[in-house]
């Protein structure tokens, strides 16, 4: 029986030729990532009790995205704590204030097909769509992994999802993901990998593929992995990085899957998730006459620079209704700079989108953007639990960047079908 891609990397990790689901092993962390809310404010404290260092700063990658820029004292204290961690334990790959983390690790070229990557965030199995196996660790397991540069794993089993056939126009991987939501619910792949395949997939761009993954978390996987081809190739030496043999982290034919479930893209239509969950996802009709008091294009699945210009195409030459707000945030400073390069930020903001800062900001309840009491908005972001946004009376509708456009010119949750006559996806 052959291995599929999760087994493939666990081995090489272990020091093993192979393992199975539900074997215990202990694995060499290629490369850990923190940011500022989990980070060093969490992690110092440990290992100052136990007098210890980091096993190797240059494996270590260190961003801040979630307290910036500052918006209070404590947000600035916790800032300076991470600058001060940072340089007191020559954390080299330490990027302050570029981005949110899930975006600015793969821009900078950390990822590489075949790596053992640990993050300290819920939403690290966006990693995966490069190849790398990569899931989230609370603090205490990120101490350890910091100390003795390893870490343990119950290997899982792998959960195939074929995609197949051309998304129609105004239809993106956010679509694909909430449909997957709704058919395998929150925790449907609990502890398992889910590993993306299909022509589709294939003909995905690669922050495309790192929606499809990042949102394996929603599912409970512990990575959402996709092999890597010669897009990843191509993205990870663009960054400046070093794609090794992508050759070599490629699931057997013969691999054993838990399940394979397959999703026909073409038959598919918009898709919005309701509150409180991103498994109450049904096609936008569902949900045509709620009408939004706000627009939310940002977070790590709806605001890389391809997000922006799926919204923007919907956006230019329109205005955003009178009594709704659209905020953009986008995901990181490079996105920023070539959303301005290019033109997507000048037509989303002569349709009234505020700019603001690159940061996890409103889609964690940091900062600005988020929500007053009964307030609804329509978010490109990933979660949309009760009271994530700001008051917990507030309702969180999830959807596709067009699908976020298209609501706020409408002032209520609209198709951005309806948008996009004679355009192409």
């Amino acid at each position: 029986m052959g291995s599929t891609l999760a087994e493939k990397i666990i081995a090489k990790a272990s020091g093993r030729e192979s393992v199975s689901p539900g074997e215990f092993v202990t694995c060499a962390v290629d490369l850990a990532m923190m940011h500022d809310s989990g980070g060093p404010r969490r992690v110092e404290p440990i290992l100052k009790r136990l007098d210890a260092k980091v096993w190797d700063p240059d494996k270590v990658v260190l961003i801040t995205d979630h307290f910036v820029p500052p918006v209070d004292a404590m947000s600035a204290a916790i800032l300076d704590l991470t600058r001060k961690w940072a340089d007191a334990n020559g954390i080299t790959n330490f990027h302050d204030m570029q981005g949110i983390c899930h975006v600015v690790l793969p821009e900078r070229g950390h990822l590489s097909p075949g790596m053992f990557v640990v993050g300290g965030d819920s939403h690290s199995p966006t990693g995966g769509a490069f190849g790398s196996f990569m899931f989230g660790v609370g603090a205490t397991d990120m101490a350890g992994v910091l100390v003795t540069g390893e870490t343990w794993t119950k290997t899982p089993a792998t959960i195939r999802v074929d995609i197949d056939g051309e998304l129609g126009t105004g239809l993106s991987a956010k679509d694909i993901i909430l449909h997957l939501c709704a058919r395998i619910g929150m925790g449907g792949a609990e502890y398992q990998v889910i590993e993306y395949g299909g022509a589709t997939v294939a003909a995905m761009s690669m922050t495309e593929r790192m929606t499809l993954s990042n949102m394996a978390a929603e599912l409970g996987a512990q990575a959402g992995l996709i092999a890597a081809d010669a897009t990843t190739t191509a993205y990870i030496e663009a960054a400046g990085g070093n794609p090794g043999n992508p050759a070599q982290w490629q699931g057997d034919a013969d691999a054993k899957y838990l399940r394979t479930h397959t999703v026909d893209a073409s038959a598919l239509e918009p898709h919005v998730a309701a509150p409180h969950s991103p498994a109450n996802s049904a096609p936008i009709d569902d949900h045509s006459t709620v009408a939004v008091d706000q627009a939310y294009i940002g977070a790590c699945t709806g605001a890389k620079l391809e997000d922006l210009q799926m919204a923007a195409a919907v956006l230019k030459g329109r205005q955003v209704a009178t009594g709704t707000r659209l905020l953009l945030a986008p995901a990181s400073t490079r996105v920023t700079a070539a959303a301005a390069a290019d033109g997507t930020l000048a037509s989303l903001t002569a349709a009234g989108a505020i700019l603001m800062p690159s940061g996890c900001g409103a889609c964690a309840g940091y900062g600005a953007g988020i929500l007053a009491e009964d307030e609804v908005c329509i978010s490109s972001t990933a979660r949309n639990f009760q009271g994530r946004m700001g008051a917990v009376s507030s309702k969180v509708y999830l959807g596709s960047p067009y699908t976020v456009a298209a609501s706020a010119v409408a002032g209520r949750i609209a198709d951005p079908r309806e948008f996009l006559v004679g355009e192409t996806s």
